[in-house]
């Protein structure tokens, strides 16, 4: 089996126990997820999602955050952890958002990397949650769980993101790698798996070892 085929079979097995792939980051506008995403780093997706209610309370949009006082974010996103540095990044984007781009997210991955504290992770996320183009968002759990399928062989994030997007179709893997994520949280658990279980056992090169 190719990697190219193990993809392929991998998209479809995820499909069966994940039908909606969708990101479980709660935001209701494409900036307020951006915040979401660079908020989840080192951070439970669960644990932002307690934090950013009264954060979009007090600062829906780009305007509202990029007139914050840093002190005040830091306060409101304090448990997410490394709340110094996140709340810097959160106001210097806000106010590129609003002053370099008019209020509107880049729509690629050169310029939504030049935001502050934007990486590759989070600027895919954008670019297929948002703009609906094929991105890879190489997440912890997309790297442990590729590595174990066979389909890349790397711990480097950008290595993992530009080997998958060789091998799985466009149209696939924005859902692809949400579907992952799932997948890693309920069965390819990292200290646990239950591989007895797991729908992807017929794919995994690890299992199969």
């Amino acid at each position: 089996m190719t990697k190219k085929e193990r993809a392929l079979k991998v998209c479809e097995l995820l499909k069966i126990d994940y039908p909606d792939a969708v990101c479980q980051l709660n935001a209701e506008t494409p900036f307020q997820l951006l915040v979401a995403t660079r908020l989840s780093a080192q951070c439970t997706d669960a644990r932002v999602n307690l934090v950013t209610p009264d954060l979009f309370k007090k600062y829906p949009t780009e305007n509202e955050l990029a007139e914050a006082q840093i002190e005040d974010v830091e306060r409101l996103i304090h448990s997410c952890g490394f709340y110094h540095g996140k709340a810097r990044d959160l106001v210097g984007m806000a106010k590129a958002v609003r002053d370099t781009y008019n209020g509107v997210l880049p729509d690629s991955i050169e310029e939504l990397t030049k935001l502050p504290g934007v990486g590759r992770k989070t600027a895919n996320l954008i670019m297929g949650d948002v703009y609906k183009k094929p991105a890879v968002v190489a997440d912890t759990h997309l790297i442990r769980i590729t590595n174990l399928l066979g389909l890349v062989n790397s711990k480097d994030p950008k290595k993992v993101e530009l080997e998958l997007k060789k091998i799985l179709p466009p149209e696939e893997s924005n859902d692809f790698c949400h579907r992952v994520v799932l997948h890693g949280r309920a069965v390819c658990i990292a200290r646990r798996p239950k591989c007895d279980v797991c729908n992807l056992k017929e794919a995994c090169k690890s299992y199969k070892k």
